[in-house]
């Protein structure tokens, strides 16, 4: 399996595990205001990165790119700033810290779209060119 692959897989386990700890937190607490925040952690956090890690896994030659790496990389950093900020939901302080992961998600998307829509011969981390199918 590529390296971003697992990369991908592996975190996406984390964030379920962050996932079903806060919905256990609200239920156990009966206060389900970060319902968002949980949402946003299984979604886009498990679900997602569990997607990315998949897409990959299925096509070796683009998950050799550097930008798969970047992808991944920024991604997570958009999930980190994101996500926290999200839990603490309440506080308008944090609204500018949401909108900023937000953004930093937004970039990450594009670069996986830049990915999945570029042709399969681009340079690869390794400085090998992939075979195109």
């Amino acid at each position: 399996m590529p390296k971003v692959s697992e990369l991908f897989f592996k975190t996406a386990i984390i964030f379920l595990i962050l996932g079903i700890a806060a919905g256990l937190q609200m239920a156990i607490s009966g206060d389900h205001g970060a319902f968002p925040a949980h949402a946003h952690i299984n979604l886009l956090g498990w679900v997602t990165s569990a997607i990315f890690g998949g897409y990959y896994a299925l096509n070796p030659a683009k998950a050799a790119r550097r930008s798969a790496m970047i992808h991944y990389g920024v991604y997570n950093l958009g999930l980190v700033v994101m996500l926290p900020a999200l839990y603490l939901q309440g506080n308008p302080a944090l609204e500018p810290i949401v909108a900023t992961g937000s953004m930093i998600v937004a970039a990450a998307v594009l670069i996986f779209a830049f990915v999945v829509f570029s042709a399969e011969t681009e340079r690869s981390v390794s400085g090998i060119q992939a075979v195109p199918r």
